[in-house]
């Protein structure tokens, strides 16, 4: 018998892996022998050349790129740092969120988030919006629908875009925005609880490093 499940497969090649990530499972080991079991010693077991390239945190789902050599995994590492891979959340925030005023090239309503975000060195491993010390931080965000979606309290389904890449970046600018995702323990603990935290990565778009072919992935959310 494996010792790890073999992780959902979205798309794999010599180059690639674009795998789905449960909620709830790490994406690479942390401390202690109970924290063994994550994304990444699945995808080795199945995959022995797996090489990590990004993260998403435990609690979030959805989808997860890795790389299977080493120069490709410089070159995704390069094109994240550059911009050139767009990830695609979704996601449920408390309140009723209005749609923002202005339109993007393409005429969808897309609001943006810019907000620089910094370690809060006191109470670690939360994040803080500060204006002084704090690394420069962009979300794009676009209302996807309005209801009583959890718990018959006002919500509001949304689409987010990270164009940087901050330790719970959609998590801390939907806070600021006075909106916190749904399940988030660390910065909604006055909100209902929720089994899960209802943040999931959606979309994945690159063009692949050995073809140059423009790629794109696609995982609904469950939620």
């Amino acid at each position: 018998m494996a010792p790890w499940p073999r992780p959902t497969v979205h798309y794999q090649d010599d180059a690639l892996l674009v795998l789905e990530k449960p909620p709830g499972l790490l994406c690479v080991p942390g401390k202690g022998p109970d924290k063994q079991d994550c994304l990444s010693a699945r995808a080795q077991h199945w995959w022995p050349d797996a090489l990590v390239v990004h993260r998403l945190d435990m609690a979030t789902s959805g989808l997860l790129l890795m790389a299977r050599t080493l120069e490709v995994q410089r070159q995704l590492g390069s094109a994240f740092a550059n911009q050139h891979i767009h990830k695609q959340y979704e996601a449920i925030v408390w309140g009723h969120l209005d749609p923002p005023d202005a339109a993007d090239s393409a005429g969808e309503p897309w609001g943006t988030i810019n907000l620089p975000i910094a370690a809060d060195w006191e109470r670690r491993p939360l994040r803080v919006v500060d204006t002084l010390h704090g690394k420069p931080s962009t979300t794009l965000w676009r209302v996807l629908a309005q209801g009583d979606m959890h718990q018959h309290t006002p919500c509001t389904r949304v689409a987010l875009r990270p164009l940087t890449g901050r330790t719970h970046q959609l998590r801390v600018h939907m806070a600021a925005l006075g909106h916190p995702i749904v399940g988030d323990a660390l910065y909604a603990p006055t909100h209902p609880a929720s089994p899960r935290l209802l943040l999931h990565a959606r979309q994945l778009t690159l063009q692949h490093p050995i073809t140059g072919q423009t790629m794109q992935w696609d995982s609904p959310p469950v939620f």
